[in-house]
């Protein structure tokens, strides 16, 4: 579906600054909207919402509907009267330019585990009541994740493929057990899921009142060590014996590495997803549009046809492209749901086939500046060979920072941009990209809030290729400039991006 000329801005909640030492959904989120209002923005792109597991990637969660509660805003709870103001009393101070996960969970559980109690003893009948309907109304994913990681939670965060057999594989006897076992556990998740999803409906009502719609992100696979895989094992390639994943997602060889990359996660059992009519994958965007405006979708290419490697194999080297049911889905979704409002990230090898299924929705694809200048005048992102239903980037997540990727890149790649802007010198490159993004053909112009700011790699979100240091980066508080604001206020409504008058 296309959507009006526009622009907007890349950031992850966990990247606001705050006293707790990651970012949440308290006031500096509600001041970030505001600036995006001021500068004439339309949308604000995040990653995946999910509450991560190792590594604290959003593209790997411990559930495909579930908030992370990491993100949940102490202070608002102190608004609820569920926290006190005394209980930050002995706070430690935390990094302002980055997010330390190991200080900062057991920190956050605390207050989350006393917010929860105190909600026991101190509820309204009014908040007890609201409780119970979003418990009832989420109830066909939330009942197995707060069971999941209550089971979690005793087994030392094991992966629950390691479990007793009858919990590893659901017996009815079993599972009945643990819920009566582990009523304490349970209601602690399902009230920071409450907690997450009313936080952040009344951000999200912020925002669209502000004229701000919300991208959300949709990892085509989800982790093996899952509420979902564990309570939906039918619908993905497990070994039956042990429950690991018998066929593994990733993507083959390329240039950018010689043995591919294999991600772990298990392969959709799409026969079996068929014969269900999607039903999950329904629900999964049913869900995901109930706290985003529009969904991004990511590794588009693999619901045309997916990489699998066989279980035991150590790298991506040795797997085989297999067809997808791409068409059949989002039939499926679209004849429930309706149009969707969804964006495909297309990057890597894309075939015609992958073109004429994200075509035939009219499903935006992404362009990224800094792909655009390493080879000749027929690359793709280049601006002058985009269509209209495009999203135009300076980079991703996954990408340097643009001040950094400049002073890192080749001087073939550096001269081309240089001639293709007309000027000199490099100073303010970060103006330059954002200004060649702003004033493309495409649809939508979405800049990471890192090259706004003019930051280098040391605020890179993330490194593909790392296992540790990523999702880290939080701006400085007071970053959000009234000069920056103005800046991007006035090449937005000379590019023809601003909100046109009502």
């Amino acid at each position: 579906m296309p959507f009006p000329r526009s622009s907007g801005i890349l950031l992850h909640p966990t990247s606001f600054p705050s006293r707790f030492g990651i970012g949440d959904l308290g006031i500096e989120a509600y001041q970030f909207i505001d600036f995006l209002r001021q500068s004439c923005q339309q949308f604000w792109q995040v990653l995946p919402l999910g509450p991560t597991g190792y590594g604290n990637s959003p593209y790997a969660c411990y559930s495909a509907m579930a908030g992370n509660p990491m993100l949940i805003s102490p202070e608002k709870l102190v608004e609820q009267g569920m926290l006190t103001q005394e209980d930050f009393a002995n706070l430690p101070a935390f990094e302002e330019s980055k997010v330390d996960y190991e200080k900062v969970i057991p920190i956050k559980i605390g207050l989350l585990k006393k917010a929860c109690e105190n909600f026991k003893d101190k509820a309204t009948p009014l908040q007890q009541k609201e409780f119970a309907g979003f418990c009832d109304s989420k109830a066909y994913w939330l009942e197995d994740y707060a069971l999941f990681m209550a089971l979690k939670d005793t087994h030392d965060g094991t992966s629950w493929h390691t479990w007793e057999p009858e919990l590893a594989k659901r017996t009815p006897e079993a599972i009945e057990q643990a819920r009566r076992q582990l009523t304490t556990e349970i209601f602690y998740h399902k009230f920071t899921q409450y907690e997450f999803f009313r936080q952040w409906s009344q951000l999200k009502s912020y925002a669209n009142m502000s004229g701000i719609q919300i991208v959300g992100d949709i990892p085509i696979y989800v982790a093996h060590d899952s509420a979902d895989v564990w309570s939906h094992p039918d619908i993905f390639c497990l070994d039956e014996e042990t429950g690991e994943a018998a066929l593994m997602a990733g993507v083959p060889p390329d240039y950018f590495s010689v043995t591919g990359q294999l991600w772990g996660n298990p392969i959709y059992n799409w026969e079996e997803l068929k014969k269900q009519n999607f039903q999950w994958w329904v629900g999964r965007f049913e869900a995901m549009l109930d706290y985003i405006d529009v969904i991004r979708v990511d590794h588009f290419r693999g619901f045309e046809a997916y990489w699998a490697v066989k279980k035991g194999e150590k790298t991506a080297v040795n797997g085989e492209w297999i067809k997808a049911p791409g068409e059949e889905l989002f039939e499926a979704i679209k004849q429930q749901l309706g149009k969707l409002p969804v964006m495909a990230e297309d990057l890597g090898v894309i075939t015609p086939e992958v073109e004429a299924l994200r075509d035939k929705y009219e499903f935006p694809g992404m362009k990224i500046l800094q792909f655009a200048f390493s080879s000749d005048p027929g690359n793709p992102f280049l601006p002058f060979n985009y269509s209209r239903n495009c999203i135009v980037y300076t980079g991703t997540h996954d990408n340097d920072t643009t001040i950094s990727w400049f002073n890192l890149a080749s001087d073939y790649e550096k001269q081309n941009l240089l001639l293709y802007l007309g000027c000199q010198s490099p100073e303010g490159i970060h103006w330059d990209l954002i200004r060649l993004a702003m004033t493309s053909v495409a649809n939508q112009a979405i800049i990471p809030l890192q090259d706004v700011l003019g930051l280098g790699g040391e605020a890179r979100m993330n490194f593909p290729s790392k296992a540790e240091g990523n999702w880290e980066w939080c701006y400085q508080a007071n970053a959000l400039t009234q000069e920056l604001s103005d800046r991007l206020q006035t090449l937005t409504k000379l590019s023809g991006r601003a909100p046109q008058p009502k």
